[in-house]
């Protein structure tokens, strides 16, 4: 305990109540002494920095862990804010979480996913029904989220009913992720599949594709003329295309385009520090079937 028992209240203290064990204050004992720790200090609701005795608390029970006590949290370890996965200060290391109901932002999120250990969620009563007052704005991804939205092949289908996808490619020096891209594209299902080469990477790119179509262009306007035939329906612009002026014109050829876009790597740091002028192309689209995958660092120049 990291206090005075008579001072706890509501739930706390009627919860304490029941309790006949013995009581030790934190100060009095080593987590090190224990075969197991349970760590119970605070709940998915905190956003502070634990500091003070709950700080000291804390360190001790992940000096413990360290030597190979196993740590059982309730509901979140101890520090980490269940509704982001982030920390600002001491937090328990666990080596399982035990929490209610659903599972929290917080136990899938880093650095909160690998704090938490693995993750059993127990029933305790709550009914389901309780979930439409949460209104949770999260899911955890799972083929049930979008499997039924995945298209179909149909009988009658030919390969212009299930899409073409255009990739652009970079420069000479820089072309293999944009055919690991268009493979992908292929493997999941687009019905055509074309690399958008810069000419100077035509003979680079002509050499590993077969199954994959090849359309050079002039950078950075000619990708409006690969874009002009509206059967390619998806495209992805930024594996390596470089970054600079020339990439940032493609995005807006791209964007100003029908097609359904997919904006990754050097597309997005191509806009580091101007986060709203790429946003202002985007909003102003017709369409707003655009996707962004940035990673931690690109999102983080954006």
């Amino acid at each position: 305990l990291l206090g005075d028992p008579s001072a706890l209240k509501g739930d706390a203290a009627v919860m304490a109540a029941l309790w006949d064990g013995r009581i030790e204050h934190s100060a009095a004992s080593s987590a090190g002494d224990f075969a197991l720790i349970i760590d119970a200090l605070f709940g998915a609701g905190l956003t502070r920095s634990l500091d003070g005795p709950a700080a000291a608390a804390v360190e001790a029970i992940n000096a413990a862990h360290r030597t190979g006590v196993p740590v059982i949290a309730v509901d979140v370890p101890s520090g980490l804010d269940g509704t982001s996965g982030s920390v600002s200060g001491p937090v328990v290391q666990a080596s399982e979480t035990v929490t209610f109901f659903r599972r929290k932002p917080g136990h899938l999120l880093m650095p909160g996913r690998l704090l938490c250990g693995r993750v059993t969620v127990a029933d305790i009563g709550i009914p389901d029904a309780v979930l439409g007052a949460v209104d949770p704005r999260a899911s955890a991804n799972a083929p049930a989220l979008w499997l039924p939205r995945v298209p179909r092949p149909h009988l009658d289908g030919h390969k212009y009913t299930r899409g073409h996808a255009v990739v652009v490619s970079g420069p000479a020096h820089a072309t293999g992720a944009a055919r690991m891209a268009a493979r992908a594209a292929l493997r999941i299902g687009a019905g055509l599949v074309t690399v958008a080469s810069p000419r100077d990477a035509v003979a680079a790119n002509a050499a590993h594709l077969t199954a994959i179509m090849l359309h050079p262009f002039d950078v950075p306007s000619g990708v409006a003329d690969v874009l002009a035939d509206e059967r390619r329906n998806a495209v992805l612009i930024g594996p390596a295309s470089g970054v600079g002026e020339d990439t940032r014109r493609m995005v807006e050829i791209v964007l100003a385009s029908r097609a359904a876009a997919v904006l990754d790597a050097d597309a997005l740091v191509s806009y580091a520090g101007d986060c709203e002028a790429l946003c202002g192309l985007i909003q102003r689209r017709a369409s707003r079937n655009v996707v962004l995958t940035p990673h931690e660092g690109e999102f983080r120049r954006l």
